[in-house]
């Protein structure tokens, strides 16, 4: 589990132990679930004063529902708590339809990537190397965490494959992957083969410093603390990313968009690019997924404004003759190879 889901299970633990007025857990009764249902309630946002979303309040029931099955069964714990317990933690039906609703979120066209690429100004070695991760992120398609732990050595400009080892890479679950750049576009290439060629010639860096560094901070010439220039360590977490990919975009007149939607708008190329179930499943593959319906539900979504188009040209086509359609044998045919490749 990441650290940050932890600290938010941890959190919610901590809010339900204060309304509880700190008394021990072996004395749990259920009314402690429903006094704390109704706070979450009636709480607000103390930055918007506005109520708590049904989101936050859900995940935060959902935490310790986990929590109470958990302790159900400890040392203890088991002769004072039940596990059906935990459901009184659950949020009602109408409350968890809300939480869940997919609600959809803008993301970038490969058009605006390339604009603000091209904006990003490249005097000094640390915005050529915040224009590189920039330039790399639909080019591999990898996470941002993943992508701040890379070395040099996982990559491999000719062959065009970057070795994520999960010994060195934070990848998510830590699994090991081998994938291949994404064909966006030469000038993404080039981007990151220049500044690989700047950290080994330039900067004496070997296969196991940092592909993107950490910015040395220190005291400058005007006595305050400053960039000045490439550490040999690597960014300890994605905050610096999102930091270049804000300004990236802002410098470009452009809306931000953070790192991860970029994987979301390499599925959607995905879709227009594959020409076969066996050339999807490669891509999603390539994303890291393990499933190719992870790629198609979770990432690969219509937005609202095309499919309102893609609805348009078909009622447009609407004439077509019905005798055009594949045949059964056909169609048994594509459902065989789906299942093969999707097995």
């Amino acid at each position: 589990m990441a650290v940050s889901s932890v600290d938010q299970a941890a959190a919610a633990i901590a809010l339900f132990e204060k309304s509880t007025g700190y008394k021990d857990f072996k004395r749990f009764h259920i009314e402690q679930a429903r006094k704390f249902k109704r706070q979450m309630n009636e709480q607000t946002n103390p930055k918007t004063g506005k109520p708590l979303a049904k989101a936050t309040i859900h995940s935060r029931l959902m935490a310790l529902k986990a929590f109470f099955k958990w302790l159900a069964g400890q040392p203890g714990y088991k002769s004072r708590i039940n596990y059906p317990d935990a459901d009184y933690f659950n949020s009602s039906a109408n409350d968890e339809r809300i939480a869940k609703a997919h609600r959809e979120k803008p993301i970038p066209t490969t058009e605006q990537i390339q604009q603000a690429l091209e904006a990003m100004p490249q005097e000094t070695p640390i915005q050529r190397r915040d224009r590189a991760v920039f330039a790399f992120t639909p080019l591999s398609g990898m996470r941002d965490d993943a992508i701040a732990s890379l070395s040099l050595r996982h990559i491999d400009l000719d062959k065009r494959t970057i070795f994520q080892d999960a010994r060195q890479v934070r990848t998510k679950t830590r699994r090991t992957v081998v994938s291949t750049f994404f064909p966006v576009g030469d000038f993404f290439e080039k981007v990151v083969a220049e500044w690989i060629g700047e950290l080994k010639k330039k900067h004496n860096f070997g296969p196991d410093d940092p592909l993107f560094p950490a910015t040395k901070v220190g005291l400058g010439a005007s006595g305050h603390f400053e960039a000045l220039g490439l550490e040999r360590r690597h960014w300890k977490g994605a905050g610096p990313i999102r930091k270049i990919f804000k300004t990236a975009f802002e410098n470009a007149g452009l809306p931000y968009y953070h790192p991860h939607s970029f994987r979301k708008t390499i599925a959607v190329l995905g879709e227009k690019t594959c020409r076969t179930p066996e050339e999807f499943k490669a891509w999603s593959q390539n994303l890291s997924h393990e499933h190719v319906l992870t790629t198609f539900i979770s990432y690969g979504e219509v937005a609202s404004y095309r499919q309102a188009e893609i609805m348009e040209e078909l009622r447009e086509e609407g004439n077509a003759d019905v005798t055009s359609a594949p045949d059964e044998k056909t169609i048994q045919r594509v459902i065989a190879h789906l299942q093969k490749i999707t097995a």
